[in-house]
């Protein structure tokens, strides 16, 4: 079985957004608050590719999954 160690600025380039610490911050300021009744692959501001990687990372626990989970995470937090 293979097992890959991602981290949080892989999965942001897997999805074709800046990965660089600003690029980042900029990302979640941007979208957070994200609610907790939106699904994270049905939010607004995914294009349908995005969408289709993070409906299947979770629903298929892939590799990618645990990073998508704190994705969310992150998108639902106020500070």
């Amino acid at each position: 079985m293979n097992q890959f160690t991602h981290h949080f600025h892989d999965l942001f380039a897997q999805l074709g957004l800046p990965s660089d610490e600003l690029g980042i911050k900029h990302f979640l300021t941007t979208h957070t608050p994200l609610a907790a009744s939106i699904n994270l692959p049905d939010a607004s501001f995914w294009t349908p590719a995005q969408s289709a990687f993070l409906g299947e990372a979770i629903l298929q626990d892939s590799d990618w999954a645990e990073l998508v989970d704190q994705l969310s995470n992150a998108l639902r937090r106020v500070e």
